[in-house]
């Protein structure tokens, strides 16, 4: 049930004419705003700035970006502790992004959620999550949901590599399969499962896994964002149609299992190689091609550059969240007053 999945772009280009430029100049405005809003966090958090843990998406772009365009508004997607990237390409708002996760009142949780839980339901992102494979049960009752209501919408559930030692993966496809649900399965496979190969921790292949729950199962070049819009379209048409599909990227993972960790466990000549499959180069090499100067780039470079200093600016200068505020959202209000007392 398995397709080794390529396109026009891994044949040798992405298509002609103006149109395909424009389409892959979209493509690539979502993969730098991603990769720069992540270098602005990582220095952020670097800086003590961003509270907790932060675990960045660079390298893995091009899964997001691709995956996302192919989606509607309606659509909901539900995500991993590295979902940065998801978060931005499905369309949350930057200011808010940004003060999500310096923790202010301004933030699209109101500062309770952060890195590891920013969700903006306006928008179909259910929420980031801190725990492995979870975001998936929460994409399958949103599937569920989709399908009871006859709104024609799908979800995607986003997960690593990792998360196919959780039993609760196994559920998710089975009842997927058994319901015949909209639910698509992108499985962002960068080799780790945080600090070992994943080649150590699953005794399978997730081809054989989604086989064996009898769901389509098809592996593409997650680090060509081309190549991921270009199936995604295809496949998300599937399951507004015909039920879960799984669709495996295999990408890269540049940075450590978090922010901080100094990979030791990493051979440093692997670390050397990553930059020959940057999603960024990637795409400026295909755009290039297409006869897309580097003034072009340059200027969406620049443009993503001062959006992403303003919303730093609006989050800095936001409020800090209430903690009477956040107080009242745990406890009722009798619980609360009798504690005061």
């Amino acid at each position: 049930m398995s397709e080794q999945a390529t396109s026009r772009t891994a044949r040798g280009g992405a298509g002609t004419g103006h149109n395909a430029a424009a389409e892959l100049l979209a493509l690539y405005r979502s993969l730098v705003l991603i990769r720069r809003s992540e270098e602005r966090l990582s220095k952020m958090f670097a800086d003590g700035e961003v509270p907790g843990f932060i675990h960045l998406s660079i390298g893995q772009e091009a899964v997001s970006a691709g995956v996302m365009s192919a989606l509607t508004p309606q659509d909901t997607i539900a995500s991993t502790h590295r979902g940065h990237g998801h978060a931005i390409a499905k369309g949350l708002s930057l200011d808010g992004f940004f003060a999500e996760l310096l923790a202010r009142e301004t933030g699209l949780c109101r500062g309770r959620g952060g890195s590891m839980h920013v969700a903006d339901m306006s928008v179909g992102m259910l929420g980031a999550n801190g725990i492995v494979g979870a975001g998936a049960s929460i994409a399958l009752g949103s599937a569920l949901a989709h399908k009871t209501q006859k709104n024609g919408a799908i979800a995607v559930a986003f997960f690593g590599d990792g998360a196919l030692a959780e039993g609760l993966m196994h559920e998710c496809l089975n009842l997927a399969a058994l319901w015949k649900l909209p639910l698509l399965f992108v499985c962002e496979n960068n080799g780790w499962g945080e600090f070992l190969p994943t080649s150590k921790q699953l005794a399978f292949k997730l081809v054989d896994l989604a086989a064996a729950y009898r769901i389509p199962h098809v592996l593409i070049d997650g680090n060509d964002v081309a190549v991921v819009a270009e199936h995604a379209a295809r496949i998300v048409a599937e399951v507004r149609h015909d039920g879960p599909r799984v669709l495996e990227c295999m990408t890269t993972r540049v940075r450590g299992h978090f922010e901080g960790d100094a990979q030791k466990y990493r051979d440093a000549d692997e670390i050397a190689a990553l930059s020959a499959r940057d999603p960024l180069a990637v795409a400026a090499g295909q755009l290039k091609a297409l006869g897309v100067g580097e003034s072009a780039l340059a200027e969406i470079a620049d443009e993503i550059a001062a959006r992403i200093e303003a919303a730093v600016e609006a989050a800095r200068a936001a409020p800090m969240p209430s903690f009477d505020a956040a107080r009242a959202d745990v406890y009722t209000g009798a619980v609360a007053m009798q504690e005061r007392a």
